[in-house]
């Protein structure tokens, strides 16, 4: 099976690459921004997570499918694309690719430390650097909060020599936001990544409005519960209401219930699948639900 790029490479040999539906694939729209509070620059509110979908090896084969899903992802508006040491090759495959598609001034680069140690912290953002094949990260978040104080003397440092842009703090489980809300409020932040979604709203109660106060951006994981939320509305039709809020997917479904949470700056799910990305990118776009219609959206898949 011919891949979106053979296709259209195919296409244009055979002089008809202008006459392709391109709508098949899914059309760039003009995409939702969102404000980083610290510094007021605006990014995309959708981006790209690489957790397991990006930890693939150095063959051509198994790298096409991302670098269609990279290509296609700065094609439909997107920027930030978030890594870790911890998710593999991600970080290897990003630098890549990107500089294979020469894209890398279009990307806002997000990665995280995830050691413990002063040296350890900083051999390894070096190397996440070198991987990513870029001299400045947008965005170092201390992963999982594991040695935050020690970090973040260091990132505190690195922001001031110009070597990262932003910090920020993560965790992927609802039992540890105590620990979330604390070191929100022990430093000063520019990003906390956390879990919400349109069952796990937990963010809502004290982080969201924390950040909100302190100026801190959001990023959200784990937007689709790892694939639970599809599992849930399996054989379920989309509400026709959905449309109301040019909704015309599940997937976009959840994500556009989170994005119109203004508190929320960027959300990143991850995929390998290009036709994912587009459906994904696709909440980006056109209007978001308004309150009423939230509470709709949550009262319909809980009953599921």
């Amino acid at each position: 099976m011919l891949t979106r790029r053979e296709l259209l490479k195919l296409l244009s040999a055979l002089g008809l690459a202008t006459s392709f539906p391109i709508s098949a694939w899914g059309k760039p729209g003009s995409q939702l921004m969102r404000k980083i509070p610290a510094s007021g620059e605006m990014i995309p509110a959708m981006g790209l997570g690489t957790s397991r979908t990006f930890d693939v090896g150095p063959d051509e084969f198994e790298r096409e499918p991302l670098l269609e899903v990279l290509d296609e992802f700065i094609k439909q508006g997107g920027s930030l694309i978030d890594s870790s040491p911890m998710y593999g090759h991600a970080e290897t495959v990003i630098g890549d690719l990107a500089s294979q598609l020469k894209v890398q001034k279009k990307l806002f680069y997000a990665t995280k430390v995830w050691t413990s140690g002063r040296r350890a912290g900083i051999e390894q953002m070096e190397q996440s650097m070198q991987r990513m094949k870029t001299r400045v990260i947008d965005l170092m978040q201390v992963h999982n909060l594991v040695d935050t104080d020690t970090h973040m003397k260091t990132l505190t440092k690195w922001k001031e020599q110009g070597k990262i842009r932003y910090i920020g703090i993560t965790h992927y489980l609802v039992e540890h936001f105590d620990e979330l809300e604390a070191t929100m409020k022990k430093y000063k932040l520019d990003f906390v990544q956390l879990p919400y979604s349109i069952v796990t709203r937990e963010a809502e109660q004290r982080l969201l409005p924390l950040a909100r106060d302190k100026g801190i951006a959001v990023l959200v994981n784990r937007p689709y519960e790892k694939a639970a939320l599809f599992r849930k509305v399996k054989n379920q039709p989309l509400p026709a209401w959905a449309a109301e809020f040019d909704c015309h997917s599940w997937g976009q479904f959840f994500l556009k219930f989170i994005l119109a949470n203004q508190d929320i700056t960027c959300v990143i799910p991850a995929t390998s699948k290009t036709k994912h990305l587009v459906d994904n990118m696709g909440a980006g776009l056109g209007k978001l639900p308004n309150e009423e219609a939230r509470k709709k959206m949550y009262k319909l898949v809980a009953s599921l």
